[in-house]
């Protein structure tokens, strides 16, 4: 089922009985190789305050054998029930739980996934325990204010590498693999790895002698592309600016990294032993952006150590102490560090992570980045922009209002307060508080505790000299969608506005003013008496978080000089800005075609020419009129490859415009072009055609009906390896016949055997944008058979089918009915309906868009 639920009034009544000393876990995964299940032998050591009190411990196990407590056998038959065991008549004082069971691997990226290498034929597992997963590996108290220490022991098979939180030891002659205890953590950042893993090892040295050993650890099949010294760079950065601005010594006796398969996030900050998704390693050429987005996951991951793992929220209401604090340090890493290669962190963050923040802050379940989280269910769909880049973009503001140095010293004031503790917003903001001598009660009730986006538009008098004579900046706040919680507000805002001029063809910023903006309408009296700039930019340098508006003659001028910022940030803010204005239909989808279009060749950050090519991709298959959508689609084709033609040889920027001309190309001759270079009979200087990259022509080719199953067939032969076999199954699954659609559907829908990164694969073929009319019976069946996948699929692998294969590229209010009767008769639990009510939210959007575009042709 989608996740055994536990509530928080469960919790913090079960955190008022017990303080929990510690945890041995035993495993026995000397089996591994062959699947099916593990024993797990459990003892916890626990403080109860009530004589004769009752509560319960998590499991999820096929079966339980033993169930002891206090030397006192209880009948497993009899307290094992719903994935809970039932603990009565404990001591007042300590007490002592033997719990022992048979637990099983998983293919879904939960628990403890197993996986085994086509290349090698051998078997890697590894933890994933966010949110509620240790205890399908043992049992524990499931909740993050219950920390212990952990005394993990582990029986492996012979050649095998085990990794967990405490350092490595050697085993015995016999397989054991005894680990020292962990400091006080909790249950969901503990993690074992395990398997015949290849590594590498280093040091972090603090300059005064402290050592941190470092490792990184892939499989052996990928050890070729493994850039370890590159990720030890950016390791070391971490480190060195993490503790300066902490002040605060990193708190594990170790720092491993290691690249796992078939992870279903990016990454996953346990302590000490940090699990990333292993297409990090690259096997193929990439662009610096891929670069950059490694760069921060890994330093994101590295924040987490403090963030989260030494200073844990008490309840996941909180759980933007981890993910926002998180993310803000780690591009603030990337931006200010000495010697960082990535300077310009916060362009990317504007125009990527800010815009995802921004489109669910929009949706239909658009809440607080603290938010009111009842139960595990509510909190394993919350991983959301929301949490992390609007909570990112609110500290941000914070830092500009306080002051850099003030925020951290609030921070460190935090960590040396609660370590190894637990802590609620109220602790962090009397830190804040204390150090940057502000009262933040005002800005936390209306930044953090409440929903929805400001809109931000400057109101401006020009006299006939051209000489402005007032200005002001107007905030609206826009009424929360249908269904969301709460009311709209508005609220301050410490903002930059930037003038900028044309010279020599150059936009050049003349002039910058920083400062709050209040209630419906500031003044700003400094710009009045100046000569009107040719752009005025509100919210320059990206200080807050609100959707901007240009003035006419401001958007006049970027119409055609976008490219011409000599900074990349307050390009990408503009075009952020175009973007917004496009998914709400004040911009028609065909002009930001052409906005794009105009300017895109002057823009030299990759990271945001290849957000323009996902956002031009997505505009023009959801916002253009129908009746145009193919004349856009063309146009932009042809665009792709007049850039990729174009480009310097062996640039990014070659390969990100090949890449988009792959996933684009719809004429015979494009066509011929996609097959020429997989072939090798068309070759175009510098352009590697690489493994990752035959997959995209093949991909679309097989999309496109111009390959079939002997192509891919012949590929995955070349390709053996699990990627490999992932590119194949999407590859299959985009072939456009109506059996191939049925059987796909069925190996999704149907069947469970599918490991999570395949069925993702699948998924992700099965969907093509130009396939509408064979995709259109599926709407009937995925409302048939949805609310069944839900309740008999484990959360992640229900979520990537619930999202995936809902009807969004069917824009119609026929959709719309379709969903509104489902949800009127199903009745899902909350977290099925906060993913069918966001979809439904794109279709809607979708709808007015087309409608806006439309219009804009007549």
């Amino acid at each position: 089922m989608a996740g055994t639920n536990l509530t928080r009034e469960e919790a913090q009544e079960r955190a008022r009985l017990l303080t929990v000393d510690s945890y041995a876990v035993e495993l026995d995964l000397s089996g591994a190789q062959d699947g099916g299940t593990f024993s797990s032998r459990t003892t916890v050591r626990f403080d109860a305050a009530q004589e004769g009190a009752a509560t319960f411990i998590d499991l999820v196990a096929p079966t339980v054998h033993e169930v002891v407590l206090n030397g006192t056998a209880l009948d497993p038959a009899e307290v094992f029930a719903d994935s809970r065991i039932a603990l009565p008549g404990l001591a007042a004082g300590a007490n002592e739980l033997l719990v022992v069971a048979d637990c099983a691997y998983t293919n879904t990226g939960e628990g403890l996934h197993r996986f085994v290498d086509p290349v090698d034929k051998q078997t890697y597992l590894y933890t994933q325990f966010e949110v509620p997963d240790a205890r399908r590996v043992f049992a524990s108290f499931e909740q993050p204010d219950l920390k212990a220490a952990f005394t993990f022991t582990v029986t492996a098979p012979a050649g095998w590498t085990v990794i967990s939180n405490s350092p490595t030891p050697e085993p015995t002659e016999d397989g054991v693999w005894k680990f020292a205890p962990t400091p006080r953590i909790s249950t969901y950042i503990t993690a074992l790895i395990a398997g015949p893993y290849t590594s590498v090892h280093s040091s972090w040295e603090d300059g005064s002698g402290r050592s941190v050993p470092l490792g990184i650890y892939c499989r052996p099949s990928l050890a070729e592309y493994l850039d370890a010294e590159a990720i030890f760079a950016v390791t070391r950065q971490g480190f060195d600016w993490f503790e300066e601005k902490f002040d605060f010594p990193y708190p594990f006796a170790k720092y491993d990294q290691l690249f796992v398969p078939e992870f279903n996030a990016g990454a996953m900050e346990n302590a000490g032993a940090v699990t990333i998704r292993d297409q990090y390693v690259f096997r193929s050429k990439v662009t610096n952006a891929a670069y950059e987005v490694r760069a921060e996951t890994i330093l994101h991951e590295l924040a987490h150590m403090w963030f989260g793992d030494l200073v844990t929220m008490e309840w996941w209401n909180d759980l933007w102490l981890n993910e926002s604090f998180a993310t803000y340090t780690s591009i603030a890493c990337q931006a200010h560090a000495p010697g960082s290669a990535w300077p310009h962190a916060w362009t990317t963050f504007a125009n990527s992570m800010k815009t995802w923040a921004y489109r669910q802050d929009q949706l239909p379940s658009t809440h607080p980045i603290m938010a009111e989280i009842k139960d595990l269910d509510d909190v394993l769909v919350n991983f959301d922009g929301i949490t992390y880049a609007k909570g990112a973009s609110v500290l941000k503001q914070l830092v500009a209002y306080v002051g850099m140095d003030q925020f951290f010293a609030g921070v460190q004031a935090y960590f040396k307060a609660h370590a190894w503790g637990n802590t609620r917003l109220s602790d962090l903001l009397g830190a804040l508080e204390e150090k940057s001598g502000r009262d933040l009660k005002t800005w936390s009730k209306a930044w953090l505790e409440t929903a929805g986006i400001n809109v931000l538009r400057p109101e401006i008098a020009v006299g006939a000299d051209g000489v402005i004579t007032s200005f002001s900046v107007r905030q609206e706040a826009p009424d929360l969608p249908a269904g969301a919680k709460g009311e709209a507000v508005l609220r301050p805002h410490r903002i930059a506005i930037g003038a900028y001029d044309l010279r020599e063809g150059k936009l050049v910023r003349t002039n910058r003013i920083e400062l709050d903006v209040d209630g419906e309408v500031t003044e700003v009296p400094q710009l009045a008496g100046a000569r009107r700039p040719d752009v005025i930019l509100l919210n320059d340098d990206d200080l807050s978080y609100a959707k901007v508006r240009l003035d006419e003659q401001s958007l006049a001028v970027v119409r055609d000089h976008l490219g011409d910022f000599t900074e990349s940030l307050p390009r990408a803010l503009v075009w952020a800005a175009a973007w917004d204005m496009t998914r709400d239909g004040e911009l028609a989808a065909r002009d930001y075609l052409e906005l794009v279009l105009h300017g895109v060749a002057k823009e030299t950050d990759i990271g945001v020419v290849q957000s323009l090519h996902r956002q031009v991709k997505l505009a023009l298959d959801l916002y253009t009129d129908p009746a145009w959508r193919e004349s856009g689609l063309t146009r932009w084709t042809e665009a792709t490859l007049e850039h990729f033609l174009a480009a310097t040889p062996g640039s990014d920027h070659q390969l990100a415009w090949g890449r988009a001309f792959a996933t684009t190309a719809r004429t015979s001759e494009q066509l011929d072009i996609l097959a020429g270079l997989l072939d090798g009979t068309v070759s175009y200087e510098g352009l590697a055609v690489d493994t990752d990259l035959r997959w995209s022509l093949l991909t679309r080719l097989a999309a496109t009906g111009r390959a079939g199953e002997d192509e891919i067939a012949a590929e995955l032969t070349r390709d053996p390896t699990s990627a490999g076999e992932q590119h194949a199954a999407a590859a299959r699954a985009a072939r456009p016949t109506a059996e191939n659609k049925a059987d796909v559907w069925a190996s999704v829908v149907d069947d469970d055997k599918l490991p999570n990164a395949v069925q993702e694969a699948v998924i992700g073929g099965f969907v093509q944008s130009d396939q509408r009319e064979l995709l259109a019976p599926y709407t009937q069946r995925y409302f048939a058979e949805v609310k069944r996948v839900w309740e008999t699929r484990s959360h992640e692998m229900a979520q990537q089918i619930v999202v995936g294969l809902y009807p969004a590229l069917q824009v119609s209010q026929a959709t719309l009915d379709a969903t509104d009767a489902w949800l009127d008769r199903a009745e899902p639990v909350p977290a099925l309906r906060r993913l069918v009510v966001e979809s439904r939210a794109g279709v809607e959007r979708a709808l007015r868009a087309q409608k806006v575009d439309a219009a804009a042709a007549r």
